[in-house]
């Protein structure tokens, strides 16, 4: 699946559907392709000067598998519940993947509706109890 992604992609925004209590739902946010983990060196690749760092930066293909950072969606797919995943927008930076994560956001009225599943937006804009 690595193949997929345009050289300089960053990221994507998608979009996650289910049906799920007999309601069609969604969530709107992005994912990074990458993400970027410390892994611990062994015994003989430990450096011999204490000052030096015991870890060293890996990247790692990390979105094949993601399912939503929606704790509704997590326990769907737990329990079997057929998700439908979509890219909407394959971004090139980490600026650009925010700034269309949040227009898709409020274009779709997220905050409004209850079909969405978004709790909020940027952390800044929430749904109104």
């Amino acid at each position: 699946m690595d193949h997929m992604i345009p050289e300089g992609a960053v990221g994507f925004v998608y979009v996650m559907s289910a049906i799920i209590g007999g309601q069609s739902v969604s969530y709107i946010g992005k994912k990074n392709f990458y993400a970027n983990r410390k892994v611990k060196l062994g015994k003989k690749a430990l450096p011999t000067d204490k000052r030096k760092k015991g870890y060293k930066q890996v990247q790692k293909l990390d979105y094949q598998n993601y399912f939503s950072s929606n704790e509704v969606l997590k326990a769907a797919k737990v329990v079997g519940v057929a998700i439908k995943r979509e890219i909407i927008q394959i971004c090139f930076s980490k600026t650009e993947l925010t700034y269309y994560e949040t227009k898709l956001q409020f274009m779709h009225g997220v905050l409004e509706s209850n079909i969405y599943l978004n709790g909020n937006i940027l952390g800044r804009f929430y749904k109104l109890k």
